[in-house]
């Protein structure tokens, strides 16, 4: 339960945003703003020790964009340095994978268009018969950079 004052002597306000590392800044930009419909914020660089302090990567230098949309951010990071970051591409069971859940009024109509944009659905739509979020539909979809984004369709309300 929330509460107005932690014991701990302090509070949560809000949550900000999301933030995910791409391969390539350009081609998740435009999948977020121009198939999602988020809209673009602004674009950041960071560098030097402000980049470094922020994350704990030394040396790291960051291209970044923000978008906003449906209540929530989006922060998408490109870092060109350091010359040994890693790509990797966990599933969604492996430990560290996270996901971003969106709402949806036609999931049929999203899994088209994220196909269309290089996108793939990692199973088939189902519908959950249980809990909270009985009725409604959901499919988790990734791209290339193993991206996971969780789409949830709520029952037809009759």
């Amino acid at each position: 339960m929330l509460s107005e004052m932690s014991a701990h002597g302090f509070r949560i306000l809000a949550a900000d945003h999301t933030g995910i590392t791409v391969s390539n800044l350009e081609r998740s930009l435009t999948f977020w703003r121009d198939v999602l419909g988020f809209e673009l914020s602004h674009r950041p660089h960071q560098t030097g020790k402000l980049a470094s302090e922020i994350t704990g990567v030394r040396g790291a230098e960051i291209s970044i964009a923000v978008l906003k949309g449906y209540g929530h951010k989006i922060e998408l990071l490109e870092y060109s340095a350091p010359v040994d970051r890693k790509h990797f591409v966990p599933r969604a069971c492996d430990v560290g994978s996270a996901h971003v859940a969106l709402v949806v009024d036609n999931l049929d109509a999203v899994l088209q268009r994220v196909a269309e944009s290089g996108w793939q659905a990692a199973g088939q739509p189902q519908t959950l018969t249980a809990g909270p979020n009985a009725g409604k539909r959901v499919v988790y979809v990734r791209d290339r950079d193993g991206i996971t984004i969780e789409f949830m369709q709520p029952p037809n309300e009759a």
